[in-house]
């Protein structure tokens, strides 16, 4: 990842707040960059306005985690088994279960 690639990835941001993809795509540049702060906000955001199949709760639990927020992560957690066992995906709702084991 290049500081380029992640003001890039701002500036799209910018110029399309709603558009839930690019806020995801900026929140992973985020992550590489190791800003968890503004990964998390920019994570929620786009869960608030997308309807993610998991990936993306998944890692804003990981953030969350990270961050030491709990039960937020926990939280987050949850609303991701959700998502998991909406859209079929097993194989994460396992993963949430075991971070859910962790808490």
């Amino acid at each position: 990842m290049t500081v380029d690639r992640l003001a890039t990835m701002r500036a799209m941001a910018a110029r399309q707040p709603d558009n839930a993809l690019v806020r995801f795509g900026l929140a992973n540049e985020l992550l590489k960059a190791n800003l968890l702060e503004e990964a998390a906000t920019e994570l929620a955001g786009y869960l608030a306005s997308y309807d993610d199949e998991g990936n993306g709760w998944l890692r804003y639990v990981d953030t969350l985690t990270a961050l030491g927020k709990r039960e937020q992560a926990r939280e987050a957690a949850l609303k991701g088994v959700e998502a998991a066992t909406r859209y079929g995906h097993g194989t994460l709702v396992a993963e949430f279960e075991e971070r859910l084991d962790a808490f």
